[in-house]
């Protein structure tokens, strides 16, 4: 049986520094999944639809305050629960942490492939452990990844390079990036995809522009060479308030896509 997909809306960000913004994201997301701008095929030919089921979960309730983290990990637990991969749209990158101990309360740690401009490792910034600045060090800490690969990477700050080093994560730095650096994983497999990893001129609707990133085909390449089982993904921070011309939402719905088409092709 080919599997099925639940994409879940996590509109939230509370937890952002610099701007606000993605917590508008899953509403672009699905109006852009939607529109008939868009193809429905995969590139591999497979199609929504009718190859890849997804079924529309809504937004997780969330109220911008404490106690939303149990929402959300409640909101990926259903889905799992019921042998549905889980597809979650952000929101900023905080929500990988709650995703990720649903995750690990069904499936156990994983390998987690992370696309990104930042490594997202601060034990706390601005003074806040939940930052989206911080959920890999959460994740970490409380071993939930087997292996951290993080890929696109092009800030890293002398704080963020002892958390590299505490934790064994393992970078593919953009500026000497090949798709061929990037590790084969055993998985379980979880996939994260902070659109900022992208260079701003293929995702501009994001609220932190680092030029010199990833094109949608380095991203493709190196999801299309691994071959472990996906149990789950997310894309975060988008950010439509900075988008030109729906951009950015367009990118996430071909990401969108081509994942389950990848899960489709791992059974």
């Amino acid at each position: 049986m080919k599997p099925t997909f639940a994409l879940i809306g996590l509109p939230t960000d509370r937890h952002s520094s610099f701007l606000r913004g993605p917590a508008k994201g899953p509403a672009f997301i699905r109006a852009a999944l939607a529109s008939d701008a868009h193809s429905i095929a995969a590139e591999d030919g497979h199609e929504l639809g009718r190859d890849l089921i997804i079924n529309d979960c809504g937004d997780a309730p969330l109220h911008e305050a404490d106690g939303d983290d149990e929402i959300i990990e409640r909101s990926i637990l259903a889905p799992l629960r019921a042998g549905h991969c889980p597809i979650s749209v952000g929101g900023d990158h905080s929500v990988t942490y709650p995703i990720l101990r649903a995750v690990h309360a069904e499936r156990g740690p994983v390998d987690i492939l992370h696309f990104d401009a930042h490594p997202d490792l601060y034990d706390d910034y601005q003074g806040n452990k939940r930052s989206h600045a911080s959920p890999f060090a959460r994740i970490m800490e409380q071993g939930l990844a087997r292996r951290l690969v993080q890929v696109g990477i092009r800030t890293l700050e002398r704080r963020q390079r002892a958390q590299v080093e505490r934790f064994g994560v393992e970078i593919i730095p953009m500026r000497t990036f090949s798709p061929y650096a990037v590790p084969i994983l055993e998985g379980p497999l979880y996939v994260t995809i902070d659109l900022d990893g992208f260079d701003p001129s293929v995702a501009p609707g994001v609220s932190h522009h680092e030029p010199g990133g990833l094109t949608v085909r380095d991203v493709l390449n190196v999801l299309h060479a691994q071959r472990a089982p996906l149990v789950g993904a997310d894309i975060v921070e988008l950010n439509p308030d900075r988008d030109i011309n729906g951009m950015t939402a367009t990118v996430a719905v071909k990401l969108i896509r081509e994942l389950c088409s990848y899960a489709c092709n791992r059974l």
